[in-house]
């Protein structure tokens, strides 16, 4: 174990010359490199990845790097709103409908056509609205990506990366990394409210173990999950990445800045059309990085003529690659919730809305994919209900992003088709109802009341529960796979392994998007790792 480092005087105790880097920086940042007229590489999204590239491709002083981000930069954390900066708020909910949030609509089933998809529109992206969560894929996950085309990816190959990102307050050992960007910690049960002490009671009841560690290759049951938040800050991208580094001369950052499309001479991306405080610019480029998530992304290739020929062709735009898996392969967590009403002696714990402080993962029944079930207890805050949500790792359903229009600023269609697979709405179905039972262990009694949402009647109809749940599933906000990585063979790979878009010279695809299939974790931690992976690869001439 490692000692726990406070920073509750904020992100200059972690870097202690982090407010010299910030003075220094406000006036350059707002400036801009102006004697640059081409920039070797330009990032477009500032989110988990791009944040991540940014801060490594300009360890070179001799890399000119530009960071495009549609959102605000705040220059400073001090500057940040509360829903930003406060590392026990669930940002992604809090940020819905503000100017923090991208405000996508998708549909989650036929029975559910309008949900909520909050993507951050911030310096951090989703990273700086998020919900905190650290956890890590399982080996077999890398390693099927490596199976399928992608020998780099494998988790033997990625542990290095994965620890090179991280400052782990409670594990020092050769899978966790203790000096890297973003500190994680985890609650220990002396630090946990009452009502996480009883889910974690009421799963070693059930006969789950104890897992004290969930990024441990080899750690399922009920623990505490790794977050990213200390002290009450939110550490993103752009806290871990970017802060300690606006000072670099031939780093220009650029807040709300709106990337239109991708400039291309031939089959060469050149640069970048941005729309900037109401003015247009093309900005030329060596290499153009996009990571502007798994529905931004792809919109942006199918946007400049790389997606789908005959889908471009609705729209009359000009097919410059016809890439079928463009927008394809939409993958996700989908999850369920059921609530239950709390005693009226119980008081709520003060600090939620909030991140779950423990999971319990889990194997379905009869389920061929190992840990493929995460279950969490949390309140709803604003109705003082009790609930347990069972979210589903690797669902065999899959979606689709698409355009709705020419314009960049009309967000495109995101369809998750979830539940569409027989076996996906099974194993969420008996989650829901292990939930159930997990609810009557003992150490529930003075936390949950009566079931309130489903209604007790329907949960031994199958078929009205069934409705039930296509009707109640939503995101977890975990969107990835619209422009998978493979190999040219594959007929829907949208990349190669080293992000580089099949049929096009200059451009890469660095996010969320080019996994082949989600991993069974919250995605941040492995979009960070995507970021570290590829700027490697882009180093060594990749």
């Amino acid at each position: 174990m490692i000692g726990h480092i406070s920073i509750r005087q904020g992100v200059a105790n972690f870097y202690p010359d982090a407010e010299s880097v910030i003075e220094a920086r406000q006036t350059y940042t707002r400036a801009g490199n102006l004697s640059i007229s081409r920039y070797d590489v330009i990032v477009v999204g500032s989110g988990s990845a791009g944040g991540v590239l940014a801060a490594r491709l300009s360890e070179d002083p001799e890399r000119s790097v530009l960071l495009l981000e549609a959102g605000p930069d705040y220059l400073s954390v001090g500057n940040l709103p509360d829903e930003i900066r406060n590392g026990l708020a669930t940002g992604a909910d809090l940020a819905v409908g503000t100017d923090h949030d991208w405000q996508f609509i998708g549909r989650a089933t036929d029975d559910k056509t309008e949900m909520h998809v909050p993507r951050g529109k911030i310096l951090g992206g989703t990273s700086a609205i998020n919900g905190q969560v650290f956890l890590r894929g399982v080996p077999d996950d890398y390693d099927g990506w490596a199976s399928k085309g992608n020998d780099e990816w494998s988790f033997e190959k990625l542990l290095p990366f994965f620890r090179k990102l991280e400052s782990d307050q409670d594990y020092s050992d050769d899978w966790h990394g203790n000096d890297g960007p973003i500190p994680v910690r985890r609650n220990r049960r002396d630090s946990l409210t009452q009502d996480q002490i009883a889910f974690f009671d009421a799963c070693l009841a059930a006969g789950y173990p104890e897992c004290p560690d969930h990024n441990n290759p080899d750690g399922w049951g009920v623990g505490p999950l790794p977050l990213n938040d200390v002290d009450g800050l939110r550490w993103s991208t752009a806290m871990g990445y970017i802060e300690p580094i606006r000072h670099r001369m031939n780093l220009t950052i650029r807040g709300d800045s709106m990337v239109h499309r991708v400039l291309f001479e031939g089959k060469r991306a050149v640069g970048v059309v941005v729309d900037s405080g109401g003015e247009t610019f093309e900005m030329l480029g060596n290499e153009i990085v996009l990571s502007a998530g798994a529905i931004a992304s792809p919109q942006l290739l199918m946007l400049s003529g790389i997606g789908p020929a005959s889908h471009l062709a609705e729209f009359d735009i000009e097919s410059l690659v016809d890439a079928p898996g463009v927008g394809q392969n939409l993958r996700d967590h989908p999850s369920v919730h059921i609530a239950y009403k709390t005693p009226p002696e119980y008081v709520i714990p003060s600090d939620y809305p909030g991140a779950q402080k423990v999971a319990l993962r889990y194997t379905a029944p009869g389920s061929d994919a190992h840990l493929d079930m995460i279950t969490v207890m949390r309140f709803r805050y604003e109705t003082s209900e009790a609930v347990l949500s069972a979210g589903l790792f690797l669902e065999r359903s899959s979606g689709e992003v698409r355009l709705q229009s020419p314009d960049a600023s009309v967000q495109p269609t995101v369809d998750y088709n979830y539940l569409s697979d027989e076996s996906d709405l099974r194993r969420l179905r008996d989650g829901l109802k292990l939930n159930m039972e997990l609810a009557k262990q003992e150490s529930f009694n003075h936390v949950i009341g009566e079931l309130i949402d489903p209604e007790p009647s329907i949960v031994d109809d199958e078929d009205a529960l069934n409705m039930w749940i296509r009707k109640n599933v939503g995101t977890m906000h975990h969107a990835s796979g619209t422009a998978k990585m493979g190999p040219e063979s594959d007929p829907m790979a949208v990349v190669d392994q080293y992000g580089r878009v099949h049929g096009i010279e200059g451009l890469r695809v660095v996010d969320a998007s080019i996994m082949p299939d989600c991993i069974r974790a919250n995605t941040n931690v492995t979009t960070m790792m995507i970021g570290e992976r590829v700027s490697d690869f882009i180093r060594e001439g990749l």
